[in-house]
């Protein structure tokens, strides 16, 4: 489907959307139908919605309906504001962007001044210097005698270098005072989100020019939400607007993610969910025959004679109601706020402030922080992300000779100063293909320096060292540019440019000679792309040696070569290039076939190797983050031998003998499928002792998943360690998919636009903020400076996270369980019928008050302090394999709290079931054990104490004696007098105490026992750091104790030892129960 738009036309504007932006999700209208309609698609609201309704129906309810009325009201009150204030926050952002004030010209060539709400597509835009751009335009006039501007680009694509556009050729000789009177056609695609690619055309009515074609790219556009810098005014012509622009149609909420953590909750809470079904059936059946065989006799019940026919249905469904708190109301809510703040923990974490670039951590995304902690695999770039994309021209290969093999640094080696200087012809040239083959603006300041700005450091850095060299780049723009060599200066037109893809993996440009009158084709690009297109006769062995060689040293390499070309054969080649240029489908593959045709008899000039060199912290962040049991892949766009000498530098590989870094390659697709066959063999047989990898390329990556994609995902669950080269975005985001596909949860780091797809493919996407831009950053996750910082937001934030969400979600159905327990045990002292022990209010208040303060005081827990987690990384294998939160641990706060709901019912019954006892008082005695026994269970399970945590528990334990004597003195309360009786029998304190003592005192004794005969590595390393602050120890028997260290060493290296061939992925579904 194309658009066409008629330029400056007011019949044709109202065809297509104004330029009103709304990035609102709801309206005035819609909201709360909406928003409920939202919350209700979950199935934990629906259940609470069923149980609140049920409750509605006097016959069956035992308690108040406010007892859940009340909490999901709250609840539903919560999420509508905060989505309420989210929705306003939009709008007042949307109101400000489309009243702002812009100039746009009329047909009669006037400039007037509108709110860019009001802009058609069609209108004549005028942009001054700053401005930002209110929708997406085609540029055809700026105040560059060129016709070039500059626009930031940051706030769409998150890349912080400036970005060159240019006016389309058609509109290269219009003057400035008819650009408002213009009259034309653009031919252009529907709308997409494709920021990257623009293909279409623009054609000029007469008078104004001749009715001719011309093909309109990426660079001839101004996109919405860019700026206009460093240019004095431009203007352009409206193609796309409001919603319709391509940052509009970017525009989105991403699906939310679940974390490993959030899976297994839902499974324990459909297991809780089948137990509480099987209980109400069976105490619903039991409770029918007693009333059949008892109750009718009892006169006092008031039993009718005969009942309805859903009497059968009376007592199931009010055990379905008292046992509904066996799923806590509140889970969801109390894990999100505790999400929120360990979010804010990472954003206010001083010690992953990057100082270079005065980048903090951040977390945009408060939902997933649990899942750092359980990382089995790690997907890395490797530039800019594992080193610092600060490009230095170290050395170079001209005409079969090397330079700067002697010292290190080309730009000082005698030999080439001697040959620039004598004008060696090949020199010139190679300097030449240098200075011109890139899309570098030179831009000179008021004392004359000149300085570079590129959208690749590469590129910036090969001109740069050119300059060195005395051929200077003085000017370019879209049709010319001047470089000086020796004093000389030498002008050239720029007829066409080859652009760079990553498919074609290479970059030409057509120049023109104007001293000379030669028309040149200036290609550089990678060795596989270049090399193979030289001409017939050409030696190559010497560059070939010297790519090998540069890349062993981890150096980048580019070829450069060049050609002559005959006017007439430039003139066919032009009209097929202009020809696919125009073309709307297909333009790109067009292109590339047309340029393939050009692009060959090369004259190979060189190689060029670039340093980049690795990040302060990234050799032992690898090494921790190995040693913690996380897998590390680097995927890399690099040649092989590159990128196998930076994972030696930056500890990715083990050398020999300890390592095996094995190769999948080939000439064929058989010779590589059996590399691959070979490799999975050599794999499964390895000893554990020693360090396996493999390397393959993007070639033979693209091949295994065609033809043998199950060998290469067996490889890859057996593999530690994968060196990826050669790769596409779209083959970094295969290989994530591939690891994800078997269960393993995976971490994808990257610091460019290239990275992004990998990114948003992995279960955690980290991005860089680095050289490249925000791009990546913004698409991420989390965010951090540098590579060295995901230690501390894996080892530390990611296990402190999960620890403590294992901890709150499991504490949150043991409070639950242990009050609806306690209402079952009561059920067989009332006849099975399903009478409630507990008052609403006390009911209520429980969940909501009494029980959820205590519980948010483990978001400041530490188990261990962080430097032991970085000293020893090991026990992240704890989290990793969710040895905290499982069917196993569940069980045991399962069995916690049937015991202690025993406790509690059996001790008060025996206290105070006697005929002076009233219920209320029964009630309140036992709700009282229950609080005792959670501030003794929250402490207990605390390990580190500071003021929150103490203020939280023991002022809540205060809290609650304080509002129920308040409640107390309340005469038209039930509970009146209630609790100051209590407080004043001495009985009741005693029982108190025995409730603590006999529920507390098996779990203490327990836990000491386990620790003492068989600790974990959790409790070793508690004792490693007391007897490193010179804590005497409490152990008063012989424990194996005696060297914690070498205990704990033994301990870890069996578990690793045990993640062998029965190793299952952290959200497989066939994951053991240890999971």
């Amino acid at each position: 489907m194309k658009r066409f738009v008629y330029i400056n036309d007011e019949f044709c504007r109202d065809s297509y959307c104004d330029n009103r932006i709304s990035n609102t999700k709801y309206t005035l209208w819609n909201f709360l139908p909406k928003n409920l309609w939202e919350q209700f698609r979950r199935f934990m609201n629906q259940y609470f919605l069923l149980i609140a309704c049920l409750q509605l129906w006097s016959s069956i309810t035992p308690v108040s309906p406010a007892t859940t009325w009340g909490p999901l009201a709250i609840i539903f009150i919560v999420s509508a504001s905060k989505e309420a204030w989210d929705d306003y926050n939009r709008y007042l952002s949307d109101k400000k962007a489309n009243e702002r004030k812009v100039w746009v010209v009329n047909d009669g060539g006037i400039h007037i001044q509108i709110k860019a709400q009001d802009i058609h597509v069609g209108n004549i835009v005028w942009l001054h210097e700053n401005d930002e751009i209110p929708c997406d335009l085609v540029l055809f006039g700026t105040s560059d005698p060129q016709g070039i501007c500059y626009v930031e680009t940051a706030a769409l694509d998150g890349e912080t270098d400036l970005k060159t556009r240019i006016i389309p050729s058609i509109c290269a000789s219009m003057p400035s005072e008819q650009l408002g009177k213009v009259k034309g056609l653009v031919e252009c695609p529907n709308p997409d989100n494709d920021i990257r690619r623009f293909d279409a055309n623009m054609r000029l009515f007469p008078p104004i020019i001749d009715n001719e074609k011309c093909p309109l790219t990426i660079n001839n556009t101004l996109l919405q939400s860019c700026y206009l810098r460093y240019t004095e005014w431009a203007c352009g012509v409206a193609v796309y607007t409001g919603n319709e622009t391509k940052s509009g149609m970017s525009r989105g909420t991403a699906d939310p993610k679940l974390t490993a953590a959030d899976a297994m909750i839902d499974r324990l809470t459909v297991a809780i969910f089948m137990f509480q079904i099987v209980v109400v059936l069976v105490l619903g059946f039991a409770g029918n025959i007693w009333k059949d065989s008892q109750g009718l006799k009892q006169w006092y019940l008031l039993y009718p004679a005969e009942g309805t026919w859903y009497d059968v249905l009376i007592i199931p469904l009010r055990f379905e109601l008292l046992c509904s708190i066996m799923i806590p109301i509140s889970i969801k809510v109390t894990l999100d706020l505790a999400k929120s703040v360990y979010a804010k923990f990472i954003d206010w974490d001083e010690q992953m402030f990057d100082q270079e670039t005065c980048t903090p951590a951040h977390s945009a995304n408060t939902a997933i922080s649990e899942d750092l902690g359980q990382v089995e695999y790690i997907l890395s770039d490797k530039t800019g992300t594992l080193t610092e994309n600060r490009m230095i021209f170290r050395r170079c290969c001209i005409s079969g000779t090397l330079y700067g093999d002697n010292n290190g640094d080309a730009l000082k080696d005698a030999r080439l100063l001697d040959a620039v200087s004598s004008n060696d012809p090949d020199i010139v040239k190679f300097l030449m293909v240098m200075s011109l083959c890139n899309t570098v603006i030179p831009i000179k300041s008021n004392d004359g320096t000149i300085s570079y700005k590129a959208q690749s450091q590469d590129e910036e850095a090969l001109v740069a060292a050119a300059s060195k060299l005395n051929m200077l780049l003085i000017s370019k723009d879209s049709s010319a540019a001047d470089i000086c060599f020796n004093s000389c200066k030498l002008h050239y037109d720029l007829l066409d440019i080859l652009e760079f893809t990553s498919d074609r993996k290479r970059m030409s440009v057509v120049v023109k000679d104007v001293q000379s009158g030669k028309i040149l084709l200036l290609s550089k690009g990678a060795d596989e792309a270049i090399l193979c297109r030289c001409h017939q006769g050409q030696q190559i062995r010497n560059f070939l040696e010297a790519v090998e060689m540069y890349s062993q040293l981890g150096l980048r390499t580019l070829c450069l070569g060049w050609r002559e070309l005959e006017e007439d054969e430039y003139e066919d080649w032009s009209k097929k290039f202009q020809d696919a240029s125009c073309s709307l489908e297909n333009r790109e593959h067009k292109i590339a076939e047309v340029c393939h045709s050009l692009e060959k008899d090369l004259h190979i000039l060189g190689v060029t190797a670039i340093e980049d060199r690795l990040q302060d912290g990234v050799p032992e962040t690898i090494k921790l983050l190995k040693s913690a049991g996380i897998n590390v892949w680097m995927l890399t766009g690099d040649k092989q031998n590159t990128a196998i000498q930076i994972g030696l530098l930056c500890n990715l590989i083990t050398p020999e003998p300890k390592g095996h870094l094995l190769s999948i390659n080939g000439k064929t697709e058989d010779d590589i499928l059996r590399s691959l066959e070979r490799t999975l063999v050599t794999m499964k047989s390895m000893p554990v002792t020693k360090d396996y990898a493999f390397v393959l390329d993007g070639c033979a990556l693209e091949i295994i998943l065609k033809h043998s994609k199950e060998s290469f995902t067996r490889l890859a669950m057996l593999s530690r360690t994968a060196i990826c080269c050669r790769m596409t975005p779209l083959q970094k985001a295969q290989l994530v998919g591939i690891l994800k596909s078997v269960g393993y949860l995976t971490l994808g780091i990257g610091d460019g636009g290239n990275d992004v797809r990998m990114i948003q493919e992995a279960n955690i996407g980290v991005g860089i903020s680095g050289r490249e831009g925000l791009q990546a950053a913004r698409a991420a996750d989390y965010s951090i400076g540098k590579f060295k910082f995901l230690q501390r937001l894996i080892l530390v934030h990611g296990r402190y996270s999960y620890n403590r969400t294992a901890f709150i979600s499991q504490y949150s159905f043991y409070k639950s369980l242990l009050i609806c327990f306690i209402q079952i045990l009561f059920s067989f002292l009332s006849g099975l019928s399903g009478t409630s022990l507990f008052n609403s209010t006390s009911l209520m208040a429980y969940n909501v008050f009494y029980t959820s303060l205590p519980v948010m005081t483990i978001i400041f827990d530490k188990d261990i302090s962080e430097a032991t987690v970085l000293q020893y990384p090991q026990i992240l294998l704890y989290s990793q394999a969710g040895r905290l939160l499982n069917p196993s641990t569940f069980a045991g706060w399962f069995g916690q709290s049937v015991y202690h709901a025993l406790v509690v019912f059996l001790t008060t019954v025996c206290a105070y079931a006697d005929e002076k006892s009233e219920m209320e008082e029964l009630s309140m005695v036992a709700l009282s054990g229950c609080i005792w026994l959670q501030a003794f269970v929250v402490t207990l399970d605390t390990n580190s104490f500071t003021y929150p945590q103490i203020v939280l528990i023991w002022g809540n334990f205060v809290a609650f004696y304080m509002i129920n004597l308040i409640v107390s003195a309340v005469p038209t309360l039930k509970m009146y007098t209630i609790m100051f009786r209590l407080c004043c029998q001495p009985s009741y304190w005693i029982t108190m105490a025995l409730i603590v003592a006999v529920g507390m005192g098996p779990v203490l004794a327990f836990r000491y026992l386990r620790n003492v005969y068989r600790p974990n590595a959790i409790s070793i390393l508690q004792q490693i750091e007391q007897n490193n602050e010179n804590t005497q120890s409490t152990r008063t028997v012989e424990s194996p104790l005696k060297s914690p260290g070498t205990y704990l060493t033994h301990l870890l290296n069996d578990q690793r030892s045990n993640r062998g061939a029965s190793y299952q992925p952290l959200l497989s579904d066939s994951v053991e129960s240890t999971r």
